[in-house]
């Protein structure tokens, strides 16, 4: 049996800053649906208190950061699946 990954923590952030950023975690690829709807420029969630942070267009604070807006709502963390290659792609190159 191999080591189980560590489970999705109920809260995650993407800036290194934060006490909730987990690089381990997110090296593997964590993806949000939030109601039901993929979420990709999402910066922070919080699974327990049912709430998501996104960016907001490309606004920036005064110190550079990325402004973001608090949206409350379902959210669902997951880890994203790499890609793998289809049999297809491999044969048609090989002409």
């Amino acid at each position: 049996m191999a080591d189980e990954p560590k489970p999705l923590p109920d809260r995650l952030s993407l800036d290194p800053r934060s006490p909730y950023f987990d690089e381990e975690v997110l090296s593997r690829g964590v993806g949000i649906r939030f109601n039901g709807q993929e979420k990709t420029n999402v910066e922070e969630y919080c699974i327990s208190e049912g709430w998501i942070r996104v960016s907001a267009g490309r606004s920036r604070d005064r110190y550079g950061n990325p402004m973001t807006i608090k949206l409350n709502g379902k959210v669902e963390p997951y880890i994203q699946e790499p890609a793998q290659p289809s049999a297809d792609e491999g044969a048609a190159s090989e002409g």
